[in-house]
């Protein structure tokens, strides 16, 4: 829920103290739970619900007359089943967004890749910021997740081919429809394809057919268990070719992170 933490309440409270109108709190309900984005691809129950509390918490504070249409909003995400699953859309700088298909739960399935995490996102930002890193190259992405990286990186940066790989079936399940769902198509530019690699039996020809000039991941270096593959795999794309290789982490856990850059040398 940090994201409903990082709206800019105080504004909001400031203007309603001011203006003691529900104008302000129409328009933000008009740009959020009732915008055309919102409808199509909804944010989770419990979200939209928590929101729409806060905005009614805030407007009643401010002594602001009664907006039946937030009432009503309120109403129908009440009479509302939480579901495990709901969609998250991301802005881009063009206007456009980026809507997933997520889950609501960080684990689920054995995996932690029906979720979209920070690193994911800052690499996403990052992509956006070095457009030309990307610009008519051939990407390879290790550890897809449901595809925001990538599929940012597709919309914005005009890679000519880009590869969203993963190693669990179900998680390559959400990203095909992921992919589809923003537009990607396999036999129009850029060219995307998915495959599903694991990082233990991944063979050299494998890695020469992808012919990589930039290797990415996001949120790869979280277990243990898995760095020392992840070295090895990179160590094998660089026998094969010197991509630009650029990975975004996340630490939460300083020894495995500092076991991660030990192991790279």
């Amino acid at each position: 829920m940090s994201r409903l933490a990082s709206f800019p309440w105080t504004y909001v409270e400031k203007q309603l103290e001011c203006n003691k109108s529900a104008d302000l709190i129409s328009e933000i309900l008009k740009c959020t739970c009732l915008h055309p984005l919102c409808q199509k691809f909804p944010p989770s129950v419990q979200f939209r619900r928590m929101f729409l509390m806060e905005l009614i918490r805030r407007l009643e504070a401010a002594g602001c007359d009664p907006l039946d249409e937030l009432y009503d909003a309120l109403a129908a995400v009440v009479g509302t089943e939480d579901t495990t699953e709901c969609y998250k859309s991301y802005l881009l700088p063009s206007g456009d967004a980026v809507s997933l298909l997520e889950n609501v739960a960080l684990i689920s399935d054995g995996t932690t890749g029906l979720v979209t995490w920070e690193a994911a996102l800052y690499l996403a930002e990052w992509a956006l910021d070095h457009q030309q890193t990307f610009t008519n190259r051939t990407v390879l992405e290790l550890g897809s997740g449901v595809g925001l990286t990538g599929i940012t990186i597709c919309r914005s940066c005009r890679p000519s081919r880009y590869t969203f790989s993963d190693c669990h079936s179900g998680v390559l399940q959400r990203l095909r429809s992921n992919v589809k769902l923003n537009g990607l198509m396999e036999e129009t530019p850029p060219l995307v394809s998915m495959e599903e690699l694991d990082w233990t039996a991944v063979t050299e020809e494998q890695i020469k057919q992808m012919e990589a000039d930039v290797v990415l991941a996001a949120d790869v270096v979280y277990d243990p268990d898995i760095v020392r593959s992840l070295v090895e795999l990179l160590s094998a794309i660089l026998r094969c070719s010197r991509p630009d290789i650029i990975i975004c982490s996340t630490v939460r856990n300083q020894e495995t992170y500092s076991s991660f850059k030990q192991q790279l040398g």
